[in-house]
């Protein structure tokens, strides 16, 4: 087995169990949203129905409904807890009166519950990450899009968490940092999985710590545990600690330690097919017969 490979098992505990202190410690994921958000703004779109996967509490999905009201959403997560919280934050006027606008899915992205050509808006922040098997996820995307429609998201590059990658490098056999995928391969992916001109870009933030402790607390607040098949299964000892601790201490600049995070964004459009589904080809006229 892949040393990199999520355990989803371990990932639904750790996100349900982070799910009621997670808004509290996610900044960053508050931050990608709404630079997504803003992304939204120059497309022309109203969905009759837009998809939220992995929408953890629901701080996304609500931000989404406000921007759409008269969608429907359906907000989607593989942790339990994550959809319990989602739920609960809704207003009583909500509970009585947006019901028919709001369903909550309990699901892995790499295998959507939902029919063929039913979403219009298929949005995911910062969760892509943790697939095991992006081509098939992005091809369960391209699936329950409708023509026309639109699939935004947003993940991890290869440089984030780069120093606490360095500072467990060779402490143990054991893989600490999830394995994240560059933006070129995955732009290549949404192609093979039919996606029209995806569009890709990159930019890095990083956050500050005033010691390593700090940045574990936060990553665990978060849920972003090491859910890898290659993580320890035992406690590290006080002196491995130490040297991990020693090694991140090489990266402090101005009084405090970095954690950087290379964030991708990309959209892409479902187009109308070239091939009916009988094998025949699809020709546009630009008059009617």
């Amino acid at each position: 087995m892949d040393e990199y490979a999520i355990d989803k098992r371990a990932l639904r505990r750790a996100f349900s169990r982070a799910a009621r202190d997670y808004d509290a410690a996610a900044v960053l994921q508050r931050e990608v949203c709404n630079r997504m958000l803003e992304r939204l703004d120059i497309v022309r779109l109203k969905p009759a129905r837009l998809l939220d996967a992995g929408c953890g509490t629901g701080w996304g999905t609500r931000q989404l409904a406000q921007r759409y009201p008269e969608a429907q959403v359906v907000a989607l997560d593989i942790a339990l807890g994550m959809l319990q919280m989602a739920r609960g934050d809704t207003g009583w006027w909500q509970k009585l009166f947006g019901s028919r606008q709001q369903s909550h899915v309990c699901a892995d992205v790499e295998a959507l519950p939902l029919a063929a050509n039913s979403i219009d808006l298929a949005w995911s922040n910062l969760t892509v990450q943790w697939c095991n098997d992006l081509p098939a996820a992005l091809r369960e995307f391209h699936r329950l899009l409708r023509v026309d429609g639109l699939l935004m998201f947003s993940t991890f590059g290869p440089d984030t968490l780069k120093e606490l990658r360095a500072a467990f490098h060779e402490v143990d056999g054991h893989s600490h940092v999830s394995r994240f995928l560059d933006m070129h391969d995955i732009g290549d992916m949404l192609v093979g999985a039919g996606f029209a001109e995806p569009v890709m870009d990159m930019e890095v933030l990083t956050l500050t710590y005033n010691d390593m402790r700090a940045v574990m607390q936060d990553l665990k607040s978060i849920g972003a545990h090491n859910a890898t098949a290659g993580r320890g299964t035992g406690l590290m000892g006080k002196s491995a600690w130490r040297q991990v601790s020693d090694n991140y201490e090489r990266f402090r600049r101005d009084g405090k330690l970095p954690a950087t995070f290379e964030v991708i964004y990309g959209h892409a459009w479902k187009a109308q097919p070239k091939q009916a589904a009988d094998g025949r080809a699809v020709i546009k006229t630009p008059f009617k017969l």
